[in-house]
């Protein structure tokens, strides 16, 4: 059982753990699937957006606005449809709309009455803004794969993080809903984790490629942790 008195920090994922992704991107390709005339099961679809994120993520650093259209191009060629110009652009910008899980603003602050907040996201400056509003929860530290130029699960990221919160990282605690992107690497650097799996009550893993990892904690939801820590 983890110790939750020997952190001082934690660190977390946004996008599937904080923000809604899942539900997000669902919304975002429907349209562009319907104009197309495809039709695709919705756990399939994030299944592929998974991997065409990743592989996307993987080459030379992007902002993650062109990540997300070379993603929708891919999307496209793998299910016969080429998206318009539009369609790429509104999709770039769709991080915008993603909602916040209805648990995460609450729970966000039982838990910033006790440790620092920090995030550490593949994501753009401009575009977590936005999603920073949606949580409402002042963050001590903000990490992004833009700042980085690289994309988690690099290591670069977390170590950057490292750098800039400046305690050893036996006192971070990172949560996270991504074994992949998240849960593996941090484990990996010596991390103690907690993983946040949203997707408890269904099969795969969603819009994030499959992975195998341990966390030091499971929980539901972020406030199954905030309970757990005695906060909420």
């Amino acid at each position: 059982m983890l110790n939750f008195d020997a952190f001082e920090v934690l660190t977390f994922d946004c996008y599937g753990t904080l923000i809604d992704w899942e539900t997000g991107l669902g919304e975002s390709l429907a349209p562009v699937f319907r104009a197309h005339g495809i039709r695709v099961a919705p756990e399939k679809a994030l299944e592929l957006y998974g991997e065409c994120e990743a592989a996307a993520e993987a080459g030379e650093y992007r902002e993650y606005t062109t990540v997300l259209k070379m993603v929708l191009d891919s999307i496209g060629a793998r299910l016969g449809f080429t998206p318009t110009p539009a369609e790429r652009d509104a999709f770039s910008l769709s991080v915008k709309d993603w909602p916040a899980f209805p648990d995460s603003p609450r729970a966000l602050q039982a838990l910033k009455t006790k440790y620092r907040l920090g995030i550490i996201s593949n994501i753009d400056d401009d575009l977590f803004a936005f999603s920073k509003q949606r949580l409402q929860v002042p963050f001590d530290w903000i990490i992004t794969a833009k700042q980085v130029q690289s994309y988690k699960p690099s290591l670069k990221n977390f170590r950057a993080a490292f750098a800039r919160i400046g305690v050893p990282p036996q006192k971070i605690l990172h949560v996270a809903q991504s074994l992949f992107h998240d849960i593996a690497p941090a484990q990996s650097l010596g991390l103690s984790t907690v993983w946040v799996n949203r997707r408890h009550h269904k099969p795969g893993f969603g819009a994030t490629p499959p992975a195998h990892a341990t966390p030091d904690l499971e929980v539901p939801d972020l406030r199954g942790l905030a309970a757990t820590m005695g906060l909420l």
